[in-house]
């Protein structure tokens, strides 16, 4: 029963050993801007303001399995906080899952396509802390689920080191507090692939 184990565990051991030669992994960091539709008044002249403008770093990582296929997530804020309103100062978050794609077009270029889902996180932050058993936070929190599709070019400018050209269209569910539900994000990335 033991030698069994053994064995066992060998070969799983061989097994993932080779499937994780076969990947690849990506990280990079970027910065990115945001254009969206103007902001528009309703039929009670309340103003729903735009979401565009501003710079939002942030960081994404794929991974790469069988046939170039494989899974991505990104994580992108503004920069500095806005004013929501003319007097509230507020912050958006977007994070997203995805399916990836990213055929190699040539041996320093590769292009990446992909779609998935996520969120964005509104932080309007408050001038009083509020506290909870574990943490104190300045902000109150207005989730929306959300749609994306982009793509991107990697450029493999040395080795394994990237610049990545990219943009995402961002398809915000019920975001009744801007003018619009949807977004595009397009900007510029440095990153690193492993296994390549």
């Amino acid at each position: 029963m033991r030698k069994l184990s053994l064995l066992g565990s060998l070969l799983t051991l061989c097994l993932t050993g080779g499937s994780a030669y076969a990947q690849q992994v990506d990280l990079a960091f970027g910065v990115n801007g945001l254009s969206a539709p103007a902001g528009s008044t309703n039929s009670s002249g309340v103003l729903f303001p735009t979401m565009s403008g501003g710079a939002y770093p942030g960081f994404s990582g794929d991974l790469l399995l069988k046939h170039r296929l494989g899974v991505e997530g990104e994580l992108f804020w503004r920069a500095s906080q806005n004013v929501y309103g003319g007097y509230e100062p507020y912050r958006p978050i977007f994070y997203a899952f995805n399916a990836i794609w990213a055929p190699r077009l040539r041996k320093s270029i590769t292009a990446e396509v992909m779609a998935g889902i996520g969120g964005e996180s509104l932080r309007f932050y408050t001038p009083y802390p509020t506290c909870d058993y574990f943490s104190c936070t300045n902000y109150v929190s207005s989730n929306h689920f959300m749609g994306d599709i982009g793509g991107g070019i990697r450029y493999y400018v040395w080795h394994n080191v990237f610049v990545r050209p990219e943009a995402r269209l961002y398809l915000v569910h019920n975001n009744v507090e801007f003018s619009s539900g949807h977004a595009g994000r397009y900007g510029i990335s440095i990153g690193y692939s492993f296994g390549r």
